[in-house]
């Protein structure tokens, strides 16, 4: 399945007096690997959005390995677990500079119609470009 990776330096609002990462941020990494997962597919949040696609966070796990430090440059790996259906869903894993696994992750989203707030099925032209891959 796509796999993409993302690059990000941890900044020092993120960290608590220790210089680690607060734990709540590494959701926010997590969108991050999201959004860039799209971006190299062609389309953006924006887009979805202005198709009428709405897609909401319905479950996230998180197992926390070892802490993201002050400065560390942290790759978010976001790999899609299979072909979309009104649901789609990801595992990540987070690594330091050293390679060192941070954490492993899963969320799972689902498509809503943002004209009727119901489920939809993955729009077809997120699913070709998935097919093409």
């Amino acid at each position: 399945m796509k796999k993409t990776y993302t690059n990000l330096r941890v900044r020092y609002g993120e960290t608590d007096q220790m210089g680690i990462v607060y734990y709540g941020n590494y959701a926010e990494y997590l969108e991050q690997g999201r959004t860039e997962w799209l971006r190299e597919l062609g389309f953006t949040y924006k887009y979805l959005e202005e198709n009428n696609v709405h897609l909401p966070v319905v479950n996230l796990n998180i197992d926390y390995k070892n802490p993201a430090l002050y400065d560390d440059i942290i790759t978010i790996t976001t790999t899609l677990k299979k072909i979309p259906s009104v649901k789609i869903e990801f595992y990540y894993e987070i690594h330091n500079q050293e390679g060192k696994l941070l954490i492993e992750a899963s969320t799972t989203l689902v498509f809503i119609n943002s004209l009727t707030n119901k489920l939809m099925k993955a729009p077809s032209y997120l699913l070709d470009k998935l097919i093409e891959q």
